[in-house]
């Protein structure tokens, strides 16, 4: 790997609704490698981006294994900018988006190592074309065809709502519902290309140091948001060394995120196909064919997170000790199974106390339901019974996967660093979350067996022992239709929407 070229401030500064992720981007990319993509580089290079825009498998480094796990490691660094429309769009604003789009890929070689963009819009686009056109064209869901894929983001049952009566020790943020037209997502190796993108974006008239048109949308849209994430092995480690977080040694050296464990196992995600409208073999969940307007297309969730990490380490305050529900054991069971995977070592905290490369077993449907009930889990020594409690990952497979075992999902979710949403006003570690589904219905009912309240009530199971759901705030969250990649700018303007 070789050291990322250094980062000239000047190119960094963004004002307003940019801020935040340039700034957390600009911290991040200096403490970051960029990796030797070469193999991928060579191998892609007359290979053409799927009309999946998120299908880059082919355009990232190859998937590696350790301990007996395989992985691949997508491109270090990506930012989302959310926007909203100022007006209806028309088809002259098709153009423009399209050159635009076109401009970023004559400047940056599509893939990890230059530049990676693609285009999600929210219902609010939708409600600003036709109805009838975006009726006709957009699928619905097959199960019941009354329901379109495309349904706005609802809170979770564990995000904090007024009213519905749950609490975060620290962070204790009502979620918001965004009302975005589009996101933007930008991904690259290499920090200074996405500024260099982000600022073509926002009107510097230049990329890669050449003079060109930045967009001329004639007042069409505001950027809303901007937000950072990382993924790099041991980069969670060093940002909180480098912050002087009070936990930055309890962070596993290993990992690519926060908690300390590597989420990024190929047996995690479906293959591309399976998350679209069109679906394969293995699931299709739509009345969407081969052949029809969004027919490649699907559901991106974004939601912004964020993650109390003294808790994750059972630390009362930022100068006290970890406890025992710290312990590697405990955190473990979190986020995979109970009874716990991997025993880590003799120090359960140094270093992560653990392994951070462990498999991600599907273990079925059932599974959650069985150890909420205590059946096979550990002895709770204070009682003499077994434990009921439930892992992250054993309530995602109630519903995450297709009738033959197949993930039925893409997750491209990743560490951030930032103030954004954070009540007094301090740079926490954060959760940034993108997942691509075939529909928003799909997206509901796993993020409602991840909270897994039913199971809770029914089994007595404590709110310590479910899961990840007290460490992670939802603060924002927003469903997006994300169109083939020969619909990408502005869809159905071109056909009368």
């Amino acid at each position: 790997m070789e050291k990322i070229p250094s980062v000239n401030r000047r190119n960094f500064i963004a004002l307003g609704s940019l801020a935040t992720g340039m700034t957390a981007l600009q911290m991040t990319g200096a403490l970051s490698t960029v990796p030797d993509r070469a193999f991928a580089d060579t191998t892609t290079a007359a290979v053409q981006p799927s009309d999946i825009q998120f299908d880059i498998g082919a355009f990232i480094a190859p998937a590696q294994t350790s301990s007996g796990v395989t992985f691949q490691l997508p491109p270090v660094h990506s930012v989302f900018l959310t926007a909203q429309l100022l007006r209806r769009p028309f088809p002259a604003d098709q153009a423009e988006l399209a050159r635009v789009l076109g401009a970023l890929e004559v400047a940056y070689q599509w893939g990890a190592s230059g530049l990676v963009t693609f285009v999600s819009y929210g219902v609010p686009y939708f409600n600003r074309l036709n109805p009838v056109v975006v009726g006709a064209q957009i699928p619905r869901l097959a199960s019941n065809t009354s329901r379109s894929v495309l349904q706005e983001a609802v809170a979770a049952p564990t995000d904090v709502v007024s009213g519905n009566g749950i609490t975060k020790l620290r962070y204790n943020v009502p979620v918001r519902i965004e009302n975005n037209d589009l996101v933007f997502t930008l991904r690259s190796d290499n920090a200074t290309f996405l500024q260099d993108a982000v600022n073509f974006l926002n009107g510097s008239n230049s990329l890669r140091g050449v003079p060109v048109r930045s967009p001329a949308f004639g007042g069409l849209l505001k950027f809303t948001s901007s937000r950072a994430m990382f993924v790099q092995q041991g980069l969670p480690r060093s940002t909180a060394q480098q912050n002087n977080l009070p936990f930055a040694n309890f962070i596993q050296t290993d990992s690519p995120m926060w908690m300390g464990f590597l989420d990024q196992q190929t047996n995690a995600a479906g293959p591309a196909a399976i998350t679209t409208f069109a679906g394969n073999s293995s699931s299709h969940l739509t009345t969407s064919s081969s052949g029809q307007y969004f027919d490649n297309g699907s559901i991106q969730h974004l939601s912004h997170n964020i993650i109390d990490m003294l808790q994750w380490f059972d630390m009362d305050t930022a100068t006290s000790a970890p406890d025992d529900d710290g312990v590697f054991t405990e955190r473990v069971q979190y986020m995979f199974h109970s009874p716990q995977i991997n025993n880590g070592n003799t120090d359960q905290f140094t270093n992560g106390g653990g392994p951070s490369i462990l498999p991600n077993q599907n273990n079925g449907t059932g599974y959650a339901a069985k150890t909420a009930q205590g059946i096979g889990t550990n002895v709770d020594p204070t009682t003499g019974q077994t434990e009921h409690r439930m892992g992250h990952l054993s309530t995602l497979q109630r519903s995450s996967r297709a009738s033959d075992g197949t993930p039925a999902h893409i997750r491209m979710d990743g560490p951030g660093f930032d103030n954004l949403d954070v009540p007094d006003g301090s740079k926490q570690p954060k959760l940034q979350f993108t997942i691509f589904v075939p529909t928003s219905d799909f997206f509901q009912t796993m993020r409602k067996n991840q909270s897994s309240l039913d199971l809770k009530s029914q089994f007595t199971v404590p709110d310590e022992d479910n899961g990840l759901e007290r460490f992670i705030t939802a603060t924002r969250r927003q469903n997006f239709l994300i169109p083939p990649r020969r619909h990408r700018a502005f869809p159905l303007v071109d056909i009368g929407g």
